[in-house]
């Protein structure tokens, strides 16, 4: 991840009045502005915080407005938004795994389609005064009913702020309103059980529901919007009246300059040189551009000039009520405003605890205290007073949003943090084939630096294919490029100076040898020399079943080659060639009478002294897995070509899986890629295979699915494959469609909030600099777990395009999931490619996070982030996933249970037999605890998503705004809490407590038999594996 930031060591003092910020080095101060005031770097330069993204506003496209609906009972309609309604609900469901098939070089055909959306255009939110200001100009909204039914009307706001009055209404006018006070929750989203019913699930996006909740029983008014955008002001404009309402005075009219308007101020002061009051418009726009590095510098200057119009002002002088306008409005994300109205109890910033409880109970973070948010206060608030007092305004929440701390990858696994331990056939090894080439096998050029790249980007299996060169001197090239042949020696040295640069971890040359047996003795020679005592050459034990692992084997290099067999005696003799040898040679015109009887292996002439230096990694041809599994030695490696490797995928898939548990597996990429395009990694991923060869200077979503999983366990190069693959007694199918015995599927709530600085695509032409930008969210893994959805088009808005869309996916592997945001321009002539991530499902971090974006071909795109909200539950009661809202209680499939398969042999069947039952007990245990959290979560407000500091945060707000004395006990000095009512309470927090209880008792009841469950089968596992041991017959083929 290095490169998406700037430097973590540059405080938040950027531009602040009183602190002098040194300009950085290299660059060039503006005009004007000199001694201690030249803090404005030039465009180029990234000056502020260790942000990956600029801080970006909400374009001028992206604004809000009202109006009433044109047609009674339909939304108003607006045109140039290319969506299509059709295809988001038909792709909510799996997507075929032929989704992920497309070659790296082939574009992936996706539906053309249209729809339309209505992007409010006359109003900029950036503040709640403007929220309320919305509120009390009214919109039109549909009011939902008890039965189903929805009825269009406009709501209000009162000017005096303290009633929510909606018209037209057959009831009496004094009737149709709701006193602000009487408010106790507003919810974001279909959560209560009236936007939940099956009825009305389908009928609107979740984005465009929220509920008020008011009065002593908690009663709710369920409203649909005509978009998200008109819901974020709403929900935000009530959450605050709700928390100040009765203290607003100068809400509309502030009499005293916030935080931020002040900080913004006497930045204009600081360029104002001349102490006359104006700035240049140059000026202006470079300190702006300087605040937001991505920010363009048409947009800034459009801004400005729109601003002067409107007031009657003309020329190249900016005052400073403009500048500060113009700030504001470009610089404020309203997604971002929205959340900090949510969790401030400040008003329009976030003081110590509050940011603590955004941190702790959004984010995910353990052990969050005060200092450490008074830390990121002091790290990314810009404003001297902020830093102060201990604030954080919008403009450092943003900034700490797109910092480092807030990445979607978790740190964590930016080191080594995986067992490294186990045998190293129990991991995936990150592998280039063709690692010398620069392009595809015929016209592409070997290049030496191929291979230093390749190194330093974790590969830890490289390819060498050696032939005879001049001078008694081997020589590296591939297919037909003999002009730009390598020296063997000189290709060597790079490999012993980069081989461990990146990582520690064994490095593994797999050699492809077409010498004669002179130079095969100097290849030997080099190898000796070059790699001296990182070459591995200690004999394998016969004693042991698995090769050594990667801790044992670090510093070390392996050769995958041929090896004399053991009863030759000579100082050269004849090897079977293995097919991929076969297929270099027909690449260059090999003469075919090399081959015996037609078959795919020919003979090659091997010396002594190149044998003696492969230990571990001996090349075998494969025959079949019976033979295999009764004489394959466990040092011995077998490649697979692609189309074989694919075959016994679909033909023999658990037998395959099985077989790479012990050994370990090479496939390589057909012949017939002349291209040099790639396979898919996960159709062998998925199998066990543990070296998928892959192009490296072929970049696309095969490559770009590899360098995504290799990116975890610190880029080592090493990933521990699913303990399900490698545990001698479990049972795995590759071709698996269904959710997994034995393994707990996660559900993935996704939310694409916004995106950021989205760059016109390299190359295109179409519609000059207009982007259209709309994103797909892929699921790559066994096929059970393929899928695919997409969100609207954003019509005309690559600056901060807003989305809103909620997405779920079902995990049944999460061991080898992988999930890829995919961004592209909607365009009729064809859609073109942005940028794109992948991250493994392991590595993702919840809360509000920021996805960087990277190109083509691998680099990351400046100031370019999607901004999203990420959740993961347990699967909810069995079965597959629900949709989003639906209760568990309602059309809960059977229960699904862990079973044994049937082995044929009747001594371990009925071994294995015992264990049924307690696997039942452990699925009950289980889905009991989890069916009563969703039921808490739901009676709560939130979605199974949430978690349990969610709900309690919830029950203690509906308590806050109470108007009754409402007391609720929770006692924590127990082993297990309770929480209970003192006195009378409404019943739905009755219900709440309730099912509190129920979640309490069902947790008791599994921490308190979990151990004796374990103790059943661990029993019946162990009698099962002292059978197997104590039989004749391979244990590795009897599993269950």
């Amino acid at each position: 991840m290095s490169g998406v930031h700037a430097s973590e060591t540059v405080s938040g003092h950027f531009l602040d009045p009183a602190i002098s910020a040194p300009t950085a080095q290299g660059a060039t101060n503006l005009t004007g502005i000199t001694g201690d005031g030249a803090a404005v770097p030039p465009t180029a330069t990234r000056t502020y915080l260790e942000v990956s993204s600029a801080a970006q506003c909400f374009g001028a496209e992206e604004v809000f407005t009202n109006g009433r609906y044109r047609e009674h009972g339909s939304p108003r309609i607006g045109s140039g938004s290319r969506d299509n309604s059709a295809e988001r609900i038909q792709g909510s469901g799996n997507a075929p795994c032929g989704i992920m098939k497309d070659g790296s070089k082939q574009k992936q055909v996706r539906k053309k389609t249209v729809s339309f959306s209505s992007m409010p255009s006359d109003r900029k939110i950036n503040s709640t005064a403007a929220c309320i200001a919305f509120m009390m100009e009214g919109c039109e909204m549909k009011k939902v009913r008890s039965n189903s039914r929805m009825y269009n009307r406009y709501f209000l706001l009162d000017p005096d702020m303290h009633w929510l009055r909606w018209e037209p209404s057959k009831k009496d006018s004094e009737k149709a309103k709701l006193e602000i006070k009487s408010i106790k929750e507003v919810r974001l989203g279909k959560k209560t059980p009236v936007l939940r019913s099956n009825g009305l699930s389908d009928q609107f996006p979740d984005e465009c529901a929220f509920s008020i909740i008011y009065g002593d029983n908690y009663e709710s008014l369920d409203l649909v919007a005509s978009t998200a955008d008109v819901v974020s002001t709403w929900v935000m404009g009530l959450r605050y009246l709700v928390s100040y309402g009765r203290h607003t005075v100068d809400i509309v009219e502030p009499s005293q300059p916030s935080l931020r308007t002040s900080w913004i101020g006497s930045v204009f002061e600081l360029a104002d040189m001349e102490k006359d009051g104006l700035i240049d418009l140059f000026r202006a726009t470079q300190i702006i551009k300087g605040l937001n590095p991505g920010m363009k510098e048409s947009r800034i200057e459009l801004k400005f000039k729109e601003l002067q119009k409107a007031k009657d002002q003309y020329g190249e002088a900016i005052n400073m009520d403009t500048f500060v306008e113009a700030y504001c409005e470009l610089c404020t994300r309203p997604e971002i405003f929205f959340l900090l109205v949510q969790f401030s109890s400040n008003k329009e910033y976030l003081d110590s605890k509050d940011l603590m409880l955004f941190v702790d109970v959004e984010q995910g973070v353990e052990g969050v205290t005060e200092e450490m948010c008074r830390d990121i206060v002091q790290k990314f608030e810009p404003s001297a007073k902020g830093r102060e007092k201990g604030y954080l305004s919008i403009d450092g929440f943003t900034h700490y949003l797109l910092s480092s701390e807030c990445h979607i990858f978790d740190p964590q696994h930016k080191r080594v943090c995986q067992d490294m331990t186990q045998p190293l056939s129990h991991y995936y090894i990150n592998s280039s084939h063709n690692a010398s080439l620069l392009d595809d096998h015929f016209w592409g050029s070997s290049d030496i630096s191929s291979y230093i790249r390749a190194l330093r980007m974790g590969c830890r299996s490289i390819e060498i294919i050696v032939w005879d060169g001049p001078d008694n001197e081997p020589v590296v090239y591939v297919g037909s490029s003999v002009a730009s042949q390598l020296a063997f020696s000189k290709v060597l040295d790079i490999i012993n100076q980069y081989a461990f640069e990146s990582s520690e971890y064994p490095l593994i040359l797999c050699l492809v040898t077409h010498c004669c047996i002179p130079q095969q003795r100097v290849m030997a020679q080099h190898l000796k020399k070059i790699l001296g005592d990182k070459l591995y050459l200690e004999p394998p034990n016969n004693e042991e079943n698995y090769l050594p692992s990667p801790q044992k084997l670090k510093g070390k290099i392996l050769l995958k080659s041929k090896k004399l067999p053991p009863n030759c005696t000579d100082t050269e003799g004849d090897v079977t060639d293995e097919e991929e040898g076969l297929e270099m040679s027909r690449r260059v015109g090999a003469d075919e009478k090399d081959q015996l009887n037609g078959l795919g292996y020919k003979r090659l002439r091997l010396c002594r002294e190149l044998s003696d230096l492969v230990s571990f990694c001996k090349s075998v041809q494969f025959r079949d897995f019976e033979i295999s599994k009764k004489e394959q030695k466990y040092w011995e490696m077998c490649s697979f070509n692609e189309v074989d490797a694919n075959r016994f995928a679909n033909e023999f898939p658990e037998e395959f899986v099985c077989y790479n548990k012990r050994f370990l597996s090479r496939v390589y990429p057909t012949s017939m890629r002349i291209d040099a395009s790639n396979m898919n990694p996960q159709d062998f991923w998925k199998c066990g295979c543990q070296i998928v060869a892959m192009n490296y200077q072929t970049p696309g979503l095969m490559m770009d699915l590899n360098l995504g999983w290799f990116r975890q366990n610190g880029n080592c190069g090493y990933v521990l494959r699913p303990a399900i693959m490698r545990e001698e007694v479990s049972y795995f199918s590759a071709n698996a469609r269904d959710s997994l015995p034995g393994v707990s599927a996660q559900l993935l709530h996704i939310k694409i909030i916004s995106g950021q600085n989205l760059p016109k695509p390299r190359g295109s032409a179409a519609k000059g600099d207009v982007v259209e930008p709309y994103i797909y969210v892929e699921i790559h893994g066994i096929p059970a777990d393929c899928a695919e959805q997409r969100t609207k088009t954003v019509s005309q808005n690559g600056d901060n395009p807003i989305f809103d869309e909620s997405f779920e996916f079902q995990i049944n592997l999460p061991e080898l999931a992988v999930l890829r945001f995919v961004v592209l321009d909607d365009d009729y002539i064809g859609d073109e490619f942005i940028g794109q991530y992948t991250i493994p499902f392991e590595c993702l971090q919840p809360g509000y996070r920021h996805v960087p974006l990277q190109s083509l071909t691998g680099e990351f795109l400046p100031n370019t982030t999607l901004f999203v909200h990420v959740a993961i539950t347990n699967r909810r009661g069995g079965g597959k996933a629900h949709k989003r809202g639906i209760s568990v209680k309602k059309g809960r499939k059977a229960r699904e249970y862990t079973t044994t398969k049937t082995t044929g042999i009747k001594v371990v069947d009925e071994l294995f037999r015992a264990s049924t039952q307690p696997l039942r007990e452990a699925t009950d245990l289980r889905e009991n605890v989890q069916n009563a959290m969703v039921s808490f979560k739901e009676l709560c407000g939130l979605t199974p998503a949430a978690n349990m500091k969610q709900c309690i945060l919830t029950v203690s707000t509906w308590l806050m705004n109470s108007e009754r004395s409402l007391r609720v006990t929770v006692d924590l000095s127990e082993t297990y809490p309770t929480m209970e009512a003192q006195g009378p309470v409404p019943e739905l927090l009755r219900k709440v407590l309730n099912a509190y209880d129920m979640m309490i008792q069902t947790s008791k009841t599994l921490i308190e038999s979990a151990d004796v469950v374990y103790s059943k089968l661990t029993q019946a596992q162990r009698s099962a594996v002292t059978r197997l041991k104590s039989s004749s017959r391979p244990s590795a083929e009897f599993e269950y």
